[in-house]
This record gives C-alpha cells, structure tokens and sequence, in this order.
C-alpha cells in the first residue's frame, strides 16, 4: 500500500507558513521602523522651517504643524494642505504583471517582493478642520518597504528610487526627506480648482444647512475632474 501523502503534505504547508510568517513579521518590523523615523524627520522638518518662519512677523499665520496620530498615522499642516502619512498594517505582494519583477534583486527570491506601504494623502486642512467627511483627499506618493529595509518610491514628483533601483540602495534619513519634501512640493503647486458648472448647480436642503452650520460643502482639489496615477506635470516624468 503506498504511503499516505499527507504528512509530506502538510510539512510543506507548515513549512511555507513558518517561512512566509517570518518573512512578513520582518517586513512589518522594518516598515514600523522606517514609519517612526519618519515621524522623527516630519517633526525636524516642522521645526526647521517654523524656525525661518518666525524670523518674519508675516510668516507667522503659514506655520507648520506637525501631529503624531497614533501608531500608524502622522499629519503635516502647512499653508492650506494637510499631508497625511499612513502605515499600512498588512504585508503586500505585487501581481505577476507588475514592473517590480524585472527587477534583478527581485528574481533573487520572491521574499524580496513583500513589502509593508506607507502612502501619503492630500487633503486640503479645512476637511478635517470643519470634518467636512465628504471632501476627497488624493494619493500623492507611497514607499515600499521590504525585509532588508531596501525600498522603492511611486508619487507625484518623485524621483529618487524608483522600482529600477530597487535592491540598490538602503532607506536612510537623507531618502526619507527628500520623500517628505517632493510631497510637499508636489501639494503646494497641485491647487484647488473651481468645480465643473453642472457639478455644482443643484444642491440639496441639507447640503445648504450643513454649508451655513460648518462650511460642509464637500470640496476636493480636483472635484469633477479625472485624477489619474499619469496626471502629473512634465518635469514629474
């Protein structure tokens, strides 16, 4: 009588759960690593400038604000744009049809390719000011973080460290301010925009008197347009 397979079988599954349970508790680790210095590096970069700021009476009323929203979650006030830094709490890993498997570093092992995402979200600062829940924010630019603390970049004015260079080079301080600071350029020129005509020609009772109550009008920068992962200016190439 042949040997019952399931043993093997299930050696193979506990095998490939040790080895892949490893593997994202790691990535987890070095993302919520990665997100604290983070968190330390918006903190340096508020202070900084509201130090130049404050040099100048004007300047006074465009201060920064920094703000730790938990665990996993950071904010950046500035002008009239919020920035909302999230660290995501699940591990990825990308479809067989992505750009990251051309990747040498990424053909050495697929335990490479999971990564923990750290996104950074727009919103203008009176959403949350007025808790305006309607009113849209967009993505701007997300990191991926893997197991050696290797990393790669998507968003708007973002440069440095695409998935090319993916395996090349270790995340540092230098890498995390040129993340913030490319966000922040990208918010500041990406302005709000008067919405189509017919968007905005009907309005309800109750979006009136929420309008009157607290300013709830829902308002996006980019309400009633297309916003695309390509709708970026020239020199975002």
């Amino acid at each position: 009588m042949a040997s019952d397979p399931l043993p093997k079988q299930q050696k193979h599954i506990l095998d490939a759960l040790q080895n892949k349970a490893h593997i994202k508790s790691c990535v987890y680790d070095q993302s919520l690593e990665v997100f604290n210095e983070l968190k330390d590096v918006l903190s340096e970069i508020s202070n900084d400038l509201n130090d130049i700021l404050s040099e100048s009476e004007a300047n006074r009323r465009i201060r920064l604000e920094y703000r730790d929203r938990g665990k996993f979650e950071a904010e950046l006030k500035f002008a009239d744009d919020v920035l909302v830094f999230s660290m995501h709490t699940d591990i990825f890993q990308f479809d067989r049809d992505h750009a990251i498997w051309k990747n040498a570093y990424s053909k050495e092992s697929p335990y490479n390719t999971y990564c923990g995402v750290i996104s950074v979200y727009n919103f203008l600062s009176d959403s949350l000011k007025f808790s305006r829940n309607e009113d849209l924010g967009y993505l701007v630019a997300r990191m991926f973080v893997n197991k050696d603390k290797k990393f790669f970049i998507e968003g708007k004015r973002q440069t440095r460290q695409k998935i090319s260079n993916f395996g090349k080079v270790e995340l540092t301080k230098e890498e995390l301010v040129s993340f913030v600071e490319s966000a922040m350029m990208y918010s500041l020129s990406f302005d709000l925009l008067v919405p189509p005509f017919d968007l905005v020609k009907v309005a309800s009772v109750e979006q009136i008197n929420a309008k009157i109550e607290s300013a709830r009008m829902r308002t996006g920068k980019r309400m009633g347009y297309k916003y695309n992962s390509d709708d970026v200016l020239e020199n975002d190439q």
